[in-house]
């Protein structure tokens, strides 16, 4: 079989890099130092990532902000498995992630950590489950990509890249941690 072809029926994934690792850094960096200025530095700062995308973003975006501030932010595991407004309806039982939150919210300035804003479901969920650990003073949100379609008014505050596409194209984050690589690809089946 030649190179492109395929079988009658077959569908191909055309694959288009809109990040590369290099993309991926400075948008972090980026987002890192808005954080800073928007909360006036680091004092009740801590970070939260959303399995499993957001924690390697939060991570790393702690180790930028310790970089540029010389300051350690707490850095917790976000699951929201249990939150979803689907839970219910998928036919099997859901796979749970870890939550680890080793610090208390009340009155900390929390920035949610996510891979990829789309509908907000996931974010509104976050947020659910966050209160269900403390007050925080704020919830503010840090996305790499923002792809739009939003079904809930809910906005970043931090965004790497605003990619607008199409419902029927997937927007995957690919991460050293998990993958190996670090790139942010689109994806759309032809055919």
């Amino acid at each position: 079989m030649k190179h492109g072809s395929r079988d009658k029926g077959q569908k191909e994934i055309r694959k288009k890099v809109v990040m590369d690792e290099e993309g991926i850094d400075r948008a972090l960096t980026r987002i890192a130092y808005e954080i800073l200025e928007k909360n006036k530095g680091v004092e009740n700062l801590v970070l939260v990532g959303i399995q499993t995308g957001g924690v390697f973003l939060a991570r790393r975006l702690s180790g930028k902000i310790l970089s540029i501030e010389n300051a350690q932010v707490p850095c917790g595991i976000l699951d929201i498995t249990l939150y979803r407004d689907d839970v219910l309806k998928k036919r099997q039982r859901p796979m749970l992630g870890k939550t680890d939150i080793p610090f208390s919210l009340e009155d900390r300035k929390v920035v949610l950590v996510d891979d990829v804003l789309f509908t907000g479901r996931t974010v509104r969920a976050a947020m659910d489950a966050l209160i269900d650990f403390g007050r925080p003073r704020l919830i503010q949100l840090a996305v790499l990509v923002d792809r739009g379609h939003r079904e809930l008014p809910i906005r970043a505050d931090f965004v790497g890249k605003n990619l607008p596409s199409s419902l029927w194209e997937a927007v995957s984050v690919h991460l050293t941690e998990k993958t190996g690589t670090d790139e942010v690809v689109i994806e759309q089946e032809t055919g």
